[in-house]
C-alpha cells in the first residue's frame, strides 16, 4: 500500500509541475526560435541603412525596427557624441560619468532592434562633446570643431559603405543645434565621401571613396513626403508591432526616463527624396533603384561577367534556401553551411573578374557583411551554448586571472574540429590549450586559460573594445564558421590603487577662513591579495597639513579604508581657485586616479577614470546667521550637499519630516524635478504651500512640463512651465543679464550682487522657462540669447500668506556643483529672502 502511494504521489507531483516545465521548455523554445530568426532574415537582402544623430537617443527607434527585424536590412545608428551634458534620472552621474552610462544605454537598446551603434566621439573629453544644449549649427561646430567632426563623419560613411542615409531630424531653427549639425554633414556628405579629393589621407590608408545611392530626411508635411511607408502592423514572428519594438529598447535610455507601453495602431513613416543618384525621383519607394539582393546584383553587371551573375544568382538562391529553412535548426545549419560555400566561389570570382574597381569592391564588402551574417546563422542553428568566465574581471598590472570557456551543444549536429583560443591584448601572457576536436550532440567541455597582465599595461578606458575575447570556430561538412564572444563582466586593467576624496569640491569662504578642513581619503585595494601604500595630499602653497602621510595596509582584494586628513587654508587666503591632489604610493609607483565604478542592471559595470583631486574655490560669501534649511532632495543634483559644506545649516527632508512640522525652517528648497522623483511631495504639496502661507519661504527649482508639474495647483498660483521646451531655454551661458529690480533685496541681501556674480557661468543660463503666469508673480531678470526676445520668468516672486514662494528656473544646480562663485553668491540671496529683515 505504501508502495502505491508512494507511485501516486510521484505521479500526482509531476502532474503538477508539468504545466510550468511545459510552460517554461515553451519560453526557451519560443526564444531560440527569435534568435534564429534574427540571424537567418538579413540573409534575404544586401542593403545598408544608415540613420545619422546626435545624441543617443536620437535613433528612429520604431522605424529602424522595421527596417532590422522586419526586413533584415543591415542597419546602424550614427551618433555624433556620447549625452554628456544632459541630466540624469536614474542617479547622480553627470558629465563624462553620464556619457558612459548613455553610450552603453544605446548599445543595449540597439541590440533589441537589431541595430549597430557607433558614435563619432572617440573619448571622454573628447571635442565632439555634448556641451548642452545649442540653437545653432554654426555655434555646435564652433565647439566641436569642423575639420574634425567632418573628417570622422566622411571616415565613417567610406567605412560603413551605407546605401541609404537618414538623418534623423531636419534642419529647421526649432531643433536643437546638435540635430542640425549632424543633418547638414550628412546632406554634404552625399557628394563629398564619393569625392577623392575630399580627405584624400583616407585613400592612401585604404579606404575608398564612397558613393551613397539615396539621402532621406523625415517629412513633416504632405508636400514634403515621397515616400510613405506603414510600419504599424504587428510582426508575426515578435508578435509585437515595429514601434512597440522601439519603445521597447527606448525603455533601456533608463537615465533619460524613455519608454512608454504603445497600442498596436496604424504609423506612418513619412520621408522626403532630397539626394538620389538615380534620375528618377517621382513615385519613389525606399528602395527603389538600390540593388536588394545578390540577384539584382547579378541583372546589372556587364555582360562580359555573366558567369559572374550566375555564381551571384546562385549565391541568392542558396541565402533564400537558409532563410526558408527557418525554423528548423538542422535545416537552417546545413543550408547556411551550403552558402558559406557558394560565398566563397562567389568571393573568387569577383577578386578576379574585371568589374570596374569601385564596383568590385562594393560587391566584395557586401559578401564580407554576409559572411558575418552567415557565421551567426550558424553559431543560432547549431544551438551551441557559450560561456566566457572571467574569475577577476578587474585587473591590476602585473596580476593575473583564470577565463573560463564553456561550450555545450544543445543542438542535434556533431560539430567538428572545435577549437577556443583567446584573443588578448599582443603583449598579454596567456596561456592554454587550443585543443581542436569533435563536440557531440549533448557534449560540454571546458577550456581554460591563465592570463597575465605586462606590468605596463595600458590602463582601461570605458570606451575601449574588450580586452578579452574568445574565439571559437568549428565545422560542420567541412566548412568552418567562427565566432567571438565577450565575457559578461567587463574586463579592465585599473591601477593598483583607487583614491576617492571626499569632499571633491571645497568652498573657502575668504568673510569667514574655517581653521581647518578635514579631507577624508578612500583608499580601495585592486590588487589580490595584501597590499601596502603610503596616502599624501599635496596641498597648495601657503596651505598647511596636520599629517605629512598615513599609511594603510590591506589584507585582502577590493578592501576599502579610510584615511582623514587635517588641512588648514592660510588666513589671509585671497578670491581663487586651487586644487588639493592625493596620491599613493606603491612600491615606491605614485598613483593618483579616483576610479568611478558605474554600474547599473541594464548596462552593467564600467570604470571611469579621472584624478584624485579636491577643487577648492574661494571667494567671499555672507550667510545670515541662524538660517535654518529644509532641502526636498529630488536624486537628481547636489546642491545640498555643497551648501552644507559651504556652511550653511542643511537638512535633507525625509518622507516623515514632510508630514511633521516644517515651521522650524526658516527655508525650503525643492531639487530640481523633484515632483517627478518624489511621490511624498506629491502628496504633501498642500502641506509645503501651508507652510509658505503660515510664514515660510520655499525656493522651487526648475521642472519640466512633464515632471507632474500641475500649472493650477503645484504652485499658489498659476504658473505653466514652457512648452515645447526647445523654445524656452536660454543657452547662451554668459548672456546679459538684465536686472528689473535693482533696488531689491534679492540682489543687496545678504550679498551684494553685481556684473560679476553673473560671469563665468558653465553650460547654459536657464531650462524650461515658465511662458505664463498669474499676476501675483513679480519678475526680476530679463535674458535671452543672442538675437532672441528676453525671458523674464527666470526668478519669480510671489507673496501668498504671510510667506513667499519664489520659483527660479535657472540653472544653479551646474553652478554651483561647478564652484561658480556668482552662483552660490545669488542663491544664497533667493534663500535667504524669508529672513531679509531679521
Amino acid at each position: 500500500m505504501k508502495k502505491w502511494f508512494s507511485i501516486f504521489a510521484v505521479l500526482l507531483l509531476t502532474v503538477a509541475l508539468y504545466p510550468s516545465m511545459y510552460r517554461a521548455d515553451a519560453k526557451n523554445d519560443e526564444k531560440q526560435k527569435i534568435e534564429l530568426w534574427n540571424a537567418v532574415k538579413p540573409l534575404e537582402t544586401t542593403v545598408v541603412f544608415l540613420n545619422t544623430g546626435a545624441h543617443p537617443d536620437d535613433e528612429r527607434s520604431d522605424f529602424l525596427a522595421y527596417l532590422s527585424r522586419g526586413l533584415g536590412v543591415k542597419t546602424s545608428s550614427l551618433i555624433a557624441n556620447r549625452g554628456e551634458g544632459g541630466q540624469n534620472e536614474i542617479g547622480q552621474e553627470l558629465d563624462n560619468a553620464l556619457g558612459i552610462i548613455r553610450t552603453r544605454e544605446m548599445i543595449e537598446a540597439a541590440k533589441v532592434t537589431g541595430v549597430k551603434a557607433y558614435h563619432l566621439s572617440e573619448t571622454t573629453d573628447d571635442p565632439i562633446y555634448d556641451f548642452g544644449f545649442s540653437k545653432t549649427p554654426e555655434e555646435t561646430l564652433e565647439k566641436w570643431g569642423e575639420s574634425v567632426v567632418y573628417e570622422r563623419f566622411i571616415r565613417f560613411i567610406r567605412t560603413y559603405q551605407p546605401d541609404i542615409v537618414m538623418p534623423s531630424f531636419r534642419d529647421v531653427d526649432t531643433q536643437h543645434g546638435h540635430h542640425r549639425t549632424m543633418t547638414i554633414l550628412s546632406l554634404r556628405a552625399f557628394e563629398d565621401a564619393a569625392d577623392p579629393a575630399v580627405f584624400p589621407e583616407q585613400l592612401e590608408s585604404g579606404l575608398q571613396p564612397w558613393q551613397v545611392k539615396k539621402l532621406y530626411l523625415p517629412a513633416e508635411t504632405e508636400v514634403q513626403t515621397s515616400t510613405a511607408i506603414e510600419i504599424g502592423h504587428i510582426d508575426p514572428i515578435y508578435q509585437q508591432s515595429y514601434p512597440q519594438i522601439g519603445e521597447q529598447s527606448r525603455y533601456l535610455h533608463k537615465s533619460q526616463g524613455m519608454g512608454k507601453d504603445i497600442p498596436v495602431e496604424p504609423r506612418t513613416v513619412n520621408l522626403e527624396l532630397v539626394e538620389s543618384i538615380y534620375s528618377e525621383k517621382a513615385d519613389d519607394e525606399l528602395f527603389k533603384g538600390v540593388p536588394y539582393h545578390f540577384g539584382e546584383w547579378a541583372n546589372i553587371l556587364p555582360h562580359e561577367e555573366q558567369e559572374l551573375a550566375a555564381s551571384l544568382k546562385a549565391l541568392q538562391s542558396s541565402l533564400e534556401k537558409a532563410v526558408h529553412a527557418y525554423p528548423h535548426h538542422d535545416q537552417v545549419l546545413k543550408t547556411v553551411h551550403e552558402a558559406l560555400v557558394a560565398l566563397k566561389t562567389a568571393q573568387l570570382q569577383t577578386e578576379g573578374s574585371k568589374l570596374e574597381e569601385a564596383i568590385k569592391n562594393e560587391l566584395l564588402h557586401k559578401m564580407m557583411i554576409k559572411e558575418e551574417q552567415l557565421n551567426i546563422a550558424s553559431l543560432a542553428a547549431s544551438q551551441l551554448e557559450v560561456k566566457t568566465n572571467v574569475e577577476t574581471p578587474a585587473l591590476t598590472r602585473g596580476g593575473e586571472t583564470v577565463v573560463t570557456v564553456t561550450v555545450k551543444n544543445n543542438g542535434n549536429a556533431a560539430l567538428e574540429h572545435l577549437s577556443v583560443e583567446l584573443d588578448a591584448p599582443a603583449n598579454w601572457d596567456v596561456k592554454g590549450e587550443k585543443d581542436e576536436g569533435l563536440l557531440e550532440t549533448g557534449q560540454e567541455r571546458n577550456w581554460e586559460f591563465n592570463v597575465k597582465v605586462p606590468n605596463d599595461a595600458s590602463y582601461s578606458h570605458a570606451y575601449d573594445a574588450p580586452l578579452i575575447q574568445a574565439k571559437l570556430s568549428y565545422q560542420f561538412e567541412k566548412t568552418t564558421a567562427q565566432h567571438r564572444f565577450i565575457p559578461t563582466e567587463t574586463v579592465a586593467v585599473l591601477p593598483a590603487l583607487s583614491l576617492t576624496v571626499n569632499p571633491d569640491n571645497i568652498v573657502v569662504n575668504t568673510i569667514d577662513v574655517p581653521d581647518k578642513i578635514p579631507v577624508a581619503v578612500e583608499v580601495k585595494n585592486n590588487q589580490i591579495g595584501a597590499a601596502k601604500a603610503s596616502i599624501q595630499l599635496q596641498v597648495p602653497d601657503g596651505w598647511t597639513l596636520a599629517q605629512e602621510q598615513i599609511d594603510v595596509e590591506f589584507e585582502k582584494h577590493r578592501e576599502e579604508k579610510e584615511v582623514v586628513f587635517t588641512v588648514k587654508p592660510p588666513a589671509d587666503i585671497k578670491a581663487g581657485t586651487f586644487s588639493i591632489e592625493a596620491i599613493a604610493i606603491v612600491d615606491d609607483v605614485v598613483q593618483k586616479d579616483t576610479i568611478q565604478e558605474i554600474s547599473y542592471d541594464h548596462i552593467g559595470t564600467f570604470y571611469f577614470a579621472y584624478p584624485a583631486k579636491v577643487n577648492v574655490v574661494a571667494f567671499d560669501l555672507k550667510i545670515p546667521k541662524h538660517l535654518k534649511i529644509g532641502y526636498i532632495d529630488s536624486g537628481f543634483d547636489k546642491v545640498a550637499e555643497s551648501l552644507e559644506l559651504a556652511g550653511f545649516d542643511i537638512t535633507s527632508l525625509t518622507e516623515s519630516d514632510l508630514t511633521n512640522d516644517l515651521s522650524k525652517y526658516d527655508t525650503i528648497i525643492v531639487g530640481i524635478r523633484a515632483y517627478l522623483s518624489r511621490e511624498d511631495l506629491l502628496k504633501n504639496n498642500e502641506k509645503l504651500l501651508e507652510y509658505v502661507k503660515d510664514g515660510g519661504h520655499v525656493v522651487m527649482q526648475y521642472h519640466k512640463p512633464a515632471d507632474k508639474w500641475d500649472t493650477k495647483k503645484t504652485a499658489p498660483y498659476k504658473l505653466e512651465i514652457g512648452n515645447p521646451s526647445i523654445r524656452w531655454r536660454v543657452t547662451d551661458e554668459e548672456s546679459a543679464v538684465e536686472i528689473l529690480q535693482p533696488e531689491h533685496p534679492l540682489f543687496h541681501y545678504p550679498n551684494e550682487i553685481t556684473e560679476a556674480d553673473w560671469s563665468g557661468w558653465v553650460q547654459e543660463r536657464g531650462l524650461y522657462f515658465p511662458m505664463d503666469w498669474d499676476d501675483n508673480y513679480e519678475t526680476f531678470v530679463s535674458i535671452a540669447d543672442p538675437n532672441e526676445e528676453p525671458f523674464t520668468g527666470g526668478i519669480l516672486l510671489a507673496k501668498y500668506g504671510k510667506g513667499t514662494y519664489l520659483y527660479t528656473n535657472l540653472v544653479w544646480y551646474r553652478q554651483i556643483q561647478s564652484q561658480v562663485p556668482g552662483g552660490y553668491r545669488i542663491f544664497t540671496n533667493l534663500i535667504s529672502y524669508g529672513s531679509h529683515d531679521s
